[in-house]
């Protein structure tokens, strides 16, 4: 009896011990971490209005010089980091041949106009012999016969005229034509700036549109960035971010004004572009530069 009662207690602690067992699993599910939230759940979360990215620093006039015409290069004048303004000439092309054409083509033309300027003068003296005709004829000293003849002969003087007014139209066409042309082999500077690059030598030949030198401008600066969708409507035209050099903890602090946003949304990236010019002096900074650029009151 004694040996069952034994028995009898030992199964009792054995359930009692795996019902404590249960009880910790359960106690220790209910305290874990709780589930991240899904990236649609921080996409919708509130928006503290400050945001930071970055961008390059550009300028708006940046181009590369192209060959307007082919030919040889016989000068260049210009070597990158050099300073430039608008027109200033960077190279020139072996413009002989182009030049000895537009001499031609102005020889031309000034025969041309001295041989209207003769026909006009003569049309004059044969206006004048047919005004002493008509009167003569109705003097009846002249025939009708006579009268015509000099009428015909002021009609074709005049035709005469017109015929040299057209030739001489064309030949000053030709003449611009050749000027332009030559105007051609002159590379001059697009505006103020910097060459940045040059890619010919002298005695090269180049063609129409082969690259001659890298112009940029280096002034007004700007930083272009972009911004995720969910700002569409928060950033306006005057609003002022700050910008300073990536990667330079003792960089200078720069404000600029966004002057530029752009009114569609990029569906690849889902974001939009945005361009802030930079205000006052940035002697730091450089076209191509990589800034940060951090946004406030966004809300």
């Amino acid at each position: 009896m004694k040996r069952v009662l034994a028995l009898a207690l030992l199964i009792l602690l054995a359930l009692a011990m795996t019902a404590c067992s249960d009880s910790g699993v359960t106690s220790n599910v209910a305290a874990g971490p709780p589930v991240a939230r899904t990236l649609e759940q921080v996409r919708t979360a509130p928006d503290d209005g400050d945001f930071a990215t970055s961008g390059p620093v550009v300028v708006e006039n940046q181009v590369d010089v192209a060959a307007l015409r082919e030919g040889v290069i016989v000068d260049v004048l210009a070597e990158p980091n050099t300073h430039v303004h608008k027109g200033q000439l960077l190279a020139r092309l072996d413009d002989r041949q182009i030049s000895a054409d537009l001499d031609a083509a102005s020889a031309k033309t000034r025969s041309i106009q001295a041989n209207l300027k003769n026909w006009q003068a003569e049309t004059k003296v044969l206006e004048s012999d047919l005004a002493r005709a008509q009167k003569l004829w109705e003097a009846g000293v002249f025939t009708k016969e006579t009268l015509e003849h000099a009428r015909y002969k002021v009609e074709a003087d005049k035709f005469e005229i017109d015929r040299e007014s057209e030739m001489l139209t064309n030949a000053q066409a030709t003449e611009r034509s050749l000027a332009l042309e030559k105007e051609k082999t002159r590379i001059a500077a697009p505006f103020d700036g910097i060459v940045a690059r040059r890619y010919v030598r002298v005695g090269q030949k180049v063609g129409i549109s082969d690259r001659l030198f890298w112009v940029t401008a280096v002034a007004p600066l700007e930083v272009k960035f972009t911004l995720p969708e969910r700002f569409v409507g928060k950033l306006k035209n005057g609003q002022i971010v700050a910008v300073e050099l990536a990667d330079d903890p003792s960089a200078v602090h720069h404000t600029a004004v966004v002057t530029q946003i752009s009114p569609v949304v990029d569906p690849s990236s889902g974001t939009i572009e945005v361009v802030a010019k930079l205000q006052g002096q940035v002697l730091d900074l450089r076209p191509g530069m990589l800034a940060n650029i951090r946004l406030t009151n966004l809300k």
